[in-house]
């Protein structure tokens, strides 16, 4: 009977993870792109921080709840079960730890054990989630760990949140990352989304150099120690020593880096990048996959659009909640409108399109009261056309209880084939949705609106000169934004000249305007032509 040997837990690290993990300074801010690994370094930086401080209390700080539940902390802690952390024996997710696993507690006792993560050494990190104000008010927090940072209020953020991150030096002030901070996002677009690009100019090199040094000399020690055991204790002493300096110098050091996912090409592979660059509008390509800084014109068709007065979040708490992940099924919440509280399953939906032969948007509201909420939107590329649409359109409202719909379109889905295989899509889009058992309202547009017409009225439904003012849900809708935010002005008229070019690899036909083309049918649609929508139809009045 062969001897049972506990064997390493060997995991990969990427060069750009392996770096950051390295130098684990006490601030890091790390901009990459979609599959570095971001959730490996934050879990990692969280696992330095709770053992390193038993007893300590962090702050996890993300956007929104609906971001955090169902893309931010899974990452995270399945990275912590992959290093032998279990759920239930070390950490426990949304519940206060119960007497019979004989934890420690820790030295401030969370006001909300529904929003916290706890450990086994009476360590606790706090979920920050900006949609709730006031989330981290009273905490005097140990650490920080910021997720998706482009999405951030860095005003809510410096108000409430840096305020918090304070004392307990009694306990913690020799470990090397007290109060420090972990900044992970991929690239933004907007002005107020790049607060965090600052810290690259506060970066000191110099002392980012001696940490490096001294990381290579301590790894350098280890190797030899490996190969002359018989001089461990003069080698032990010098690897204490430069320990111990390193420690100092991390304590005071700032690390911003930049990396595109090619840096993580070994796992995600050639077709995941080539896919990527096919697939997805090329500013979402530029930004979020190769992590390239790109600047948008502030005098864009969209220039009455403020972040402030006309995006928002609305997570259904009651379904978005650490309790309810806790016990998810594959560790993962539902992906579906049962998440979104801005929903009101007594009206219809507002659909309108934009179709094309490469890319075909759908783009869903509801008229609520004096507001259009823009709850979702969607596209398909290439080989996935308008069928497909419909099908992730419905997957994603199955559960919505008033199975109506109110269809915007205008002459351009009127004997054409663009998005199908045949002539005039906007009946094929009443056939798909009525025989997935929707009841379906067509409002016929006429001729598109001319764009100095369609700017001056969206622009006056953003800025609530209106009937209708025009708010857009921020979890929901990344990519429309994108287009939304991008689209430039040319001659008093959104600006469409890359639409009229030959398509290359750098500038791809479906650019950036297509999906804002869809919400203008929706906008135009909402304000121009309202449809009667039953009792209940003016009444909902959230947020």
């Amino acid at each position: 009977m062969s001897d049972c040997i506990e064997q390493p837990n060997l995991q990969y690290f990427n060069d750009a993870q392996y770096y950051a993990l390295a130098m684990n300074t006490r601030d890091e801010v790390i901009v990459a792109g979609r599959g570095v690994g971001k959730g490996a370094i934050q879990a990692r930086r969280l696992q330095s921080c709770f053992q390193g401080m038993p007893g300590s209390m962090g702050g996890f700080v993300a956007p929104s709840v609906k971001r955090c539940l169902t893309n931010i902390l899974p990452s995270m802690l399945i990275h912590l079960e992959r290093w032998g952390f279990k759920r239930d024996l070390h950490y426990v997710v949304g519940r206060r730890p119960w007497k019979k696993l004989h934890w420690k507690s820790p030295i401030f006792t969370p006001a909300n054990w529904e929003n916290t993560i706890s450990f086994y050494n009476g360590s606790v990190c706090n979920v920050i989630s900006q949609d709730r104000s006031g989330t981290s008010n009273s905490m005097s927090l140990d650490y920080l760990i910021i997720d998706e940072a482009k999405f951030i209020d860095f005003e809510q953020l410096k108000d409430e949140t840096f305020q918090a991150n304070r004392g307990n030096e009694m306990y913690f002030r020799h470990f090397p990352l007290h109060h420090g901070m972990t900044i992970t996002s991929d690239m933004p677009i907007t002005k107020k989304g790049s607060w965090f690009l600052n810290y690259k100019d506060k970066q000191d090199p110099e002392l980012v150099e001696v940490i490096e040094g001294l990381v290579y000399q301590i790894w350098r020690l280890k190797q030899k120690l490996l190969k002359t055991p018989d001089k461990h204790e003069q080698i032990q002493r010098r690897i204490d020593e430069y320990n111990k300096q390193l420690n100092f110098f991390r304590s005071q050091c700032l690390l911003y880096r930049e990396y595109s996912s090619i840096e993580n090409l070994a796992l995600l592979g050639e077709e995941f990048i080539r896919r990527a660059k096919r697939d997805l509008p090329p500013l979402t390509f530029a930004t979020s996959i190769m992590c390239q800084r790109v600047s948008i014109s502030a005098d864009g068709f969209y220039g009455g659009m403020s972040e402030t007065a006309n995006l928002y979040t609305a997570p259904n708490e009651s379904v978005l909640n650490l309790h309810n992940l806790a016990n998810a099924e594959g560790g993962a919440l539902p992906n579906d409108c049962r998440m979104d509280a801005d929903r009101n399953d007594k009206l219809p939906l507002l659909i309108a399109f934009d179709t094309n032969n490469l890319i075909n948007w759908l783009v869903v509201g509801q008229v609520q009261g004096s507001k259009l909420r823009v709850l979702k939107s969607f596209f398909v590329k290439y080989e996935r056309k308008i069928p497909e649409l419909l099908d992730d359109f419905n997957t994603y409202y199955h559960y919505h209880r008033r199975r109506q719909i109110i269809f915007y379109y205008d002459s351009t889905m009127v004997g054409t084939n663009w998005g199908l295989h045949y002539n005039d899509p906007h009946k094929e889009v009443v056939r798909t949705l009525r025989s997935m058992g929707w009841a379906v309202r067509e409002a016929y547009l006429g001729n598109p609106m001319n764009h100095v017409q369609k700017n001056a009225l969206i622009n006056n439904m953003f800025r609530g000169r209106a009937r209708l003012q025009v708010l857009v849900n921020r979890d929901n809708n990344p990519d429309l934004l994108i287009s939304i935010t991008s689209a430039g002005v040319y001659n008093g008229k959104k600006d469409k000249r890359g639409e009229k070019l030959a398509e290359t690899e750098e500038d791809k036909l479906e650019a950036r305007t297509d999906g804002s083309d869809a919400f203008d049918v929706l906008c135009i649609g909402a304000e121009t032509k309202p449809v009667f929508q039953g009792t209940g139809g003016t009444t909902n009045t959230y947020g």
